[in-house]
């Protein structure tokens, strides 16, 4: 496709170097060997650390190029309970855990006195690190702090980690995962040695969740449960939409609303604020922020098309109102999206993505921004362009985001992470353009008793979109039952495809198991969808029909 030539005065300049430097003292997470780091950033990331009970602890040696380099601690051997020479505790058995003790991790089920205890109780580790699943009251918490080890939340490890990089925090109710792997895959393709941390695992990445770079660019996923993402100071933070999520933490959108405008004030003077135009929720935080002004001395190049408080707002969307904006979108041959992107009211690029749906066309949109906000030296060119063209095109998207398990005969097996309407709804939308002519059957774990309660009848309308739906019983995670409802309710509640209660996943997979053994040529696509361990049911379910229908020979 051709187009006409960007005018210089809606070029977007890109910075050719970076504008932040470390301090010379700061803690170098790049200088750790990429096999220990990996516990580390692993157990930093928002999957891990929001819906399970666990506590690691780390002995940490920092290992330089140069030996006399000395990072903030004065100790050359330091043990930090969280990660590196891995030691933790968890109150039950997870895949995590089995990855990590292969990888050499010393690890407890259940917490106790000892898990924090060295040479007879002699040696204690120099911090603790512990997620927001983990009460105040947690016999490790306790014991570390009557002998004054200092106890850490994610929020404010994660400030330590990152506060000397250029760090790019990406935040939003949906798609931070996906989008946050997105722009660290990208930018690493370009040549940026980056470090990255993402909420999932990313297959394409060889450290699972991370990349483990020595440049100054930090990409993070930015959670905003239990307000974790209020610590962070990002040079560039992206919004991605803001709505009611985390019921158990914010009582209301408003209380979302206000965690984020929080987070908004805490970008970095001369920073950057990328958001999507197109969420309701997410335009209200610029209406709502209270305006404040840079010094006269630290000038800003402008490149964007708003200013508001003390950083540029850029906006992207599917709408032509926002700066970045994609039309003409697209199903293509690969199982993904083409669009048409435009800058400012030109267009750009055929931009052609792998992954399906228009959610992850905005993702992409959002990494276009971001890059744009980073990098190159002059305006925008169709060389850099179609550099961030080709990479996007060839990333393959996150584990547990409309994640193909396998096929057999008519039968496909998708897996999903979706567990509030809205992220539910899309992927069946997605896959109902994906497979217009097959039967959309899905299972859908409630992950929470508080997120049914407050979402009971939008579930039920989202859930509409499929032609069978089976409930199981609820994922509980960190909750007990005080609200009185179940699997069950929301069963009773989906109106228009066939819905019915199978609270044990095995069940699940016999009563699928039976149906298609008996048809397996009918046209079907089976989804599971939660949190929680409903990721077991697809790849059982391939398993025994493999075995019944494609049983190897003897």
């Amino acid at each position: 496709m051709e187009f006409m030539a960007i005018p210089a005065s809606k070029s977007v300049h890109f910075p050719a170097k970076s504008r932040r430097k470390p301090k010379p003292d700061a803690l170098k997470i790049h200088r750790l060997t990429p096999s220990r780091c990996k516990f580390l950033h692993n157990l930093t990331s928002a999957s891990t650390l929001n819906e399970t009970n666990f506590s690691v602890s780390i002995k940490c040696q920092e290992q330089t190029e140069n030996t006399s380099s000395k990072t903030e601690n004065p100790k050359e051997n330091s043990w930090i309970h969280f990660g590196f020479e891995v030691s933790g505790s968890d109150i039950a058995r997870s895949e995590l855990m089995d990855e990590l003790q292969e990888s050499g991790a010393e690890l407890h089920l259940g917490h106790s006195v000892s898990n924090l205890q060295r040479n007879n109780g002699s040696n204690l580790p120099d911090a603790v690190v512990v997620s927001s699943a983990i009460p105040s009251d947690n016999v490790e918490i306790l014991h570390a702090k009557s002998y004054g080890v200092p106890v850490y939340k994610r929020d404010k490890w994660l400030e330590k980690i990152t506060s000397n990089y250029n760090l790019v925090a990406v935040s939003g109710t949906h798609g931070k995962s996906t989008t946050t792997a997105m722009l660290a895959y990208v930018l690493s393709a370009m040549g940026d040695d980056l470090t990255a941390i993402v909420g999932a695992n990313v297959p394409q990445f060889p450290g699972g969740n991370i990349l483990l770079g020595r440049g100054l660019n930090f990409v993070l996923e930015a959670d905003e449960y239990d307000n974790c993402f209020l610590g962070l100071s990002p040079y560039i933070a992206v919004v991605t939409n803001v709505e009611w999520e985390h019921v158990d933490i914010f009582q209301d959108e408003e209380a979302v609303k206000n965690s984020f405008r929080r987070f908004l004030k805490q970008i970095r003077v001369r920073g950057h604020l990328i958001l999507c135009g197109d969420s309701e929720g997410a335009c209200s935080l610029l209406s709502e922020t209270k305006p404040e002004t840079a010094s006269d001395d630290e000038p800003f190049v402008p490149s964007s098309t708003q200013s508001n408080a003390h950083y540029r707002v850029t906006t992207y969307g599917i709408t032509n109102s926002n700066e970045w904006h994609a039309s003409s979108i697209l199903p293509n041959l690969q199982g993904g999206t083409d669009y048409v992107l435009y800058h400012m009211g030109y267009p750009v690029a055929d931009i052609s993505l792998q992954i399906p749906g228009i959610h992850n066309v905005l993702n992409s949109l959002a990494v276009i921004a971001a890059v744009a906000t980073l990098f190159s030296d002059g305006g925008l060119t169709y060389e850099s362009v179609n550099c961030v063209k080709l990479h996007l095109s060839n990333f393959l998207g996150i584990s547990r985001r409309f994640e193909m398990i396998g096929n057999i005969y008519g039968c496909h097996i998708y897996d999903d992470y979706a567990h509030h309407p809205t992220e539910v709804r899309a992927v069946l939308q997605t896959a109902r353009k994906k497979f217009p002519h097959k039967a959309l059957w899905v299972v859908f774990q409630p992950h929470t008793f508080s997120r049914l309660a407050a979402f009971v009848d939008d579930f039920a309308k989202a859930l509409g979109h499929a032609d069978r739906v089976v409930i199981t019983e609820v994922c509980a995670a960190r909750e007990m039952n005080i609200w009185n409802v179940c699997g069950r309710d929301l069963a009773t509640s989906v109106i228009g495809p066939p819905s019915e209660y199978i609270p044990l996943l095995e069940d699940v997979v016999n009563k699928f198991f039976q149906e298609i053994s008996t048809d397996p040529d009918r046209e079907v696509v089976v989804f599971t969808l939660g949190p929680g361990d409903i990721t077991t049911v697809g790849p059982k379910l391939l398993r025994e029909l493999q075995q019944k229908l494609d049983p190897m020979p003897e």
